[in-house]
C-alpha cells in the first residue's frame, strides 16, 4: 500500500519519510485545504525528497475557498505549475470547477497542457461535483490523461469510514483506468480497517503514517 503523506511546508517532511511515507503531497495552508508553497519551500523539499528517493506531488492552488478560478488566478496557477515543473516536481495536484460544479474544461485543458510529462492528481474538488455526474467526471479525467483522483467519497464534514462503499463504487467504475486515491481522515490508526473493504493501492492523509 503506497502511503502519500500530505504535508504543510517542509517542517514535517523528514519525520514522515522516516515513518514510512512513500510519496509527499506538498502544500501550504492546510487549514484552508492546501495551497501552493513558496519557491524556496518547493526547492528545498523536492531536493530533499529526491535524495531520499521519495516522489513529490505539488499542490497548484492559489487560495482557499471554492475551486472556481478567475482568469488572473488561473494565470497564477499556470506560472506556479511551470516553475514547479522546472524545479523537478514529480507531479502536480489541481482541480478546477465552473459555477455549476462541473469540471471547468477550458481551465483544465490549459493546465493539463503545461503539466505534460508530470503525474497529475485531480484533488478533492471532485467531491463538489454532483453525485449523479461523478462517474461522467471520472470518464472525462481518464480521457484527458489525469492519473488519479483524490477523494473523500462524500462531503468534507462526513467521516471517511461512512464513505467507503461510495469510494469502492468509484474504484469499480474506474476499472483500472485511473487511480482512486482515498483521503481525508485516513490515519495510521484506521488505515487497516478502512482499506480492508477497498481495492485500492494508494492512500492519502496528513496522519497516514502517524
Amino acid at each position: 500500500m503506497l502511503k502519500e503523506a500530505c504535508v504543510e511546508n517542509f517542517t514535517v517532511v523528514p519525520a514522515v519519510i522516516d515513518r514510512g511515507a512513500d510519496r509527499i503531497e506538498l502544500c501550504d495552508n492546510l487549514a484552508v485545504g492546501g495551497t501552493t508553497v513558496s519557491p524556496g519551500v518547493a526547492t528545498v523539499t523536492i531536493n530533499y525528497c529526491h535524495r531520499k528517493n521519495v516522489k513529490v506531488m505539488s499542490m497548484i492552488r492559489p487560495r482557499g475557498g471554492d475551486f472556481i478560478y478567475r482568469r488572473e488566478e488561473l494565470e497564477m496557477m499556470k506560472q506556479d505549475l511551470i516553475y514547479l515543473k522546472q524545479l523537478g516536481t514529480d507531479g502536480v495536484v489541481f482541480g478546477c470547477l465552473n459555477d455549476r460544479n462541473w469540471i471547468d474544461e477550458a481551465a483544465m485543458h490549459s493546465l493539463l497542457e503545461l503539466a505534460e510529462g508530470l503525474a497529475i492528481t485531480f484533488h478533492m474538488a471532485f467531491d463538489q461535483i454532483p453525485y449523479e455526474k461523478q462517474f461522467q467526471a471520472i470518464d472525462w479525467l481518464v480521457e484527458h490523461g489525469v492519473n488519479r483522483i483524490l477523494t473523500h467519497g462524500g462531503p468534507a464534514n462526513t467521516k471517511i469510514e461512512d464513505n467507503v462503499a461510495r469510494i469502492q463504487e468509484y474504484v469499480d467504475y474506474a476499472a483500472g483506468r485511473i487511480i482512486i486515491l482515498p483521503g481525508g481522515g485516513i490515519t495510521n490508526q484506521n488505515l487497516e480497517s478502512i482499506t480492508k473493504n477497498l481495492t485500492v493501492s494508494e492512500v492519502h492523509g496528513t496522519r497516514v503514517v502517524g
